[in-house]
């Protein structure tokens, strides 16, 4: 008795350790699944954009004393950073989505553009007025559900896409991280953005 259950021990064993490297490989593709998408405020975004770019954080963008949810921002960088410093510093692609979550005028989203891009640029502002203007020409009305995108391509400039359909690059380097910076820089409309786009909690 004792010597046959002993052997079917080691055969139950031998069992188990042969199925070890299948149950490993599918962990493994549990796991990438599950890396595919992240999640902030209902809205679900990939972790890749285009370019080989990876998803650096989600944060939410909120307005007035009332804190209203206006927005899903996902920044996209080519590694991921929490240094806000380092990023806008680095000559390199990026991709800012903002996921809207209530609808918004356009004319409401270029005066937010411009005024934290007066906060990012200060008395420079005047060197990047026209290209904000020749950016944001051609916003629209924004509904629940649709995506603005900021897709930043060194050798061409910064282009404006919604919904998946691109506008004319604007070129300068300074005028496009000077556009990063009104997301994860001094011109952050509020704490909670920035720190989530930088790979903090997204809250």
């Amino acid at each position: 008795m004792n010597s046959c259950a002993s052997r079917q021990s080691s055969s139950g064993s031998s069992k188990l350790r042969a199925l070890m490297p299948a149950v490993a490989l599918l962990a493994a593709g549990l796991c990438a699944g599950s890396g595919r998408a992240a999640t902030c405020d209902d809205v679900t975004v990939p972790d890749t954009a285009g370019g080989g770019l990876v998803l650096n954080g989600l944060g939410i963008r909120k307005a007035t004393f009332l804190k209203v949810h206006v927005y899903v921002g996902a920044l996209y960088l080519p590694q991921r950073s929490g240094d806000a410093q380092q990023i806008l510093a680095a000559h390199q692609p990026w991709q800012a989505a903002l996921h809207f979550v209530r609808d918004v005028d356009a004319s409401d989203i270029r005066e937010a553009f411009e005024t934290a891009l007066k906060k990012v640029a200060g008395d420079k502002f005047g060197t990047l007025q026209a290209r904000l203007a020749a950016l944001t020409s051609r916003m629209t009305d924004l509904k629940e559900g649709q995506t603005l995108s900021f897709i930043n391509d060194p050798a061409k400039g910064l282009t404006v896409e919604i919904d998946g359909q691109a506008g004319v690059p604007v070129e300068g380097e300074d005028f496009a991280t000077a556009m990063l910076g009104t997301w994860i820089g001094a011109g952050s409309p509020n704490p909670e953005l920035k720190s989530g786009m930088l790979g903090g909690a997204c809250k």
